[in-house]
């Protein structure tokens, strides 16, 4: 790759200096209800991990008036800011409680905390009622919301979900009564709905999500882990309830969910099975004593494929795919009866796929 000095670079005719950060600061206020946020006194913390960020904060803050403080604040690229997680690493993993240790330990002082990655596309969420909400919660609850309390979208606003996501977004749709797309892993999928406004929402399981402007028009097609923090104060500010409260409704109604994702050690022949296996291979009739509906290796939403095999019933189902990166193959799975039956899932699955690896 021909490389060129960086200052000789910038002399060029075809380089041009754009200032990003103004112009997407006014205009946030077009896609989050930012006013309501300021009038209701909302307290917020932000917490962008690494630092990448930081610099975006404190003019909106300053802009739309927010009573928001900046942790962690200072530019990081070792992350020595960061707690450590589980297995002593650093990982910026919104998701994991020991990543977010620090932000989840100032819960009680802020009516609502978030925290960012480095470039700010996914988003964590910690209420004071239920300390760090599990991403598939915080989507679900922002899709019912969004949907309730956004007029101008379009009636025939669809919802994106990938085919590893929760199913309780599933629930949402049919209780809000919209179409679901479910695609497969890829932010890329939701791009064509999110910019003509046929998706209201798109998002997947990792905690990466966008949605529409307010007056229904495109926002971004990727993800924007800054408007999905901010929406979380604009819950609180309408409804006087924080995300864990509304998704405490929401299962109260449409079932409470059991999810988790589990790596299992494979080969390079097992991960390449695996990515081309069909429902046929596989075979399951049933799964965890519930009849399999649908084996699934193509997005019911798009009809792509997804490299992998996906298994449904009523009350649950598992998803697997061989990883990119390390010798495993990932097995994403969930109850909607309890922990043990999501167990059950979790062993049934691999017990099927080692046949499959083993014929």
């Amino acid at each position: 790759m021909k490389r060129i000095d960086y200052a000789k670079a910038k002399k060029s005719a075809n380089v041009h200096a754009y200032a990003y950060l103004a112009p997407y600061a006014a205009d946030l206020g077009h896609v989050v209800y930012l006013d309501l946020v300021k009038s209701a006194g909302i307290t917020i913390d932000i917490a962008p991990l690494g630092a990448a960020a930081a610099h975006y904060w404190h003019p909106i803050i300053a802009r739309y008036g927010l009573k928001a403080t900046v942790g962690n604040a200072a530019i990081a690229p070792t992350f020595r800011c960061l707690t450590v997680d589980w297995d002593n690493n650093i990982r910026l993993d919104r998701s994991s409680p020991y990543a977010m240790a620090s932000l989840i330990a100032m819960r009680d002082r802020f009516d609502v905390a978030f925290a960012n990655d480095t470039d700010a596309d996914r988003h964590g969420i910690v209420t004071r009622t239920g300390g760090l909400m599990n991403p598939n919660h915080y989507l679900a609850t922002a899709i019912s919301y969004l949907f309730a309390h956004r007029p101008n979208w379009g009636k025939d606003a669809a919802i994106g979900k990938t085919v590893v996501s929760s199913s309780i977004i599933d629930r949402v749709a049919k209780k809000l009564g919209r179409k679901l797309v479910e695609t497969p892993v890829g932010f890329k999928w939701f791009v064509d709905g999110l910019v003509s406004g046929s998706f209201g929402f798109g998002g997947e399981e990792s905690a990466g999500a966008s949605f529409l402007r307010r007056d229904g028009t495109v926002w971004t097609t990727d993800k924007d882990g800054i408007i999905l923090g901010l929406l979380a104060a604009e819950i609180m500010a309408r409804t006087g309830r924080d995300p864990s409260q509304l998704f405490g409704d929401l299962t109260a109604e449409l079932g409470v969910p059991h999810y988790a994702r589990i790596d299992v050690a494979a080969t390079g022949p097992q991960k390449n099975i695996l990515k081309s296996v069909t429902p046929e291979q596989l075979g399951l009739k049933d799964l965890a004593g519930d009849p399999v509906r649908a084996t699934l290796s193509k997005a019911p939403g798009n009809g792509q494929p997804f490299g992998g095999i996906k298994v449904e019933t009523d009350f649950g189902w598992f998803a697997a795919r061989p990883s990119g990166t390390e010798d495993v193959y990932k097995i994403y799975a969930e109850s909607f009866r309890s922990t043990e039956h999501l167990k059950r899932i979790q062993d049934e699955a691999q017990a099927g796929l080692k046949k499959v690896f083993g014929a």
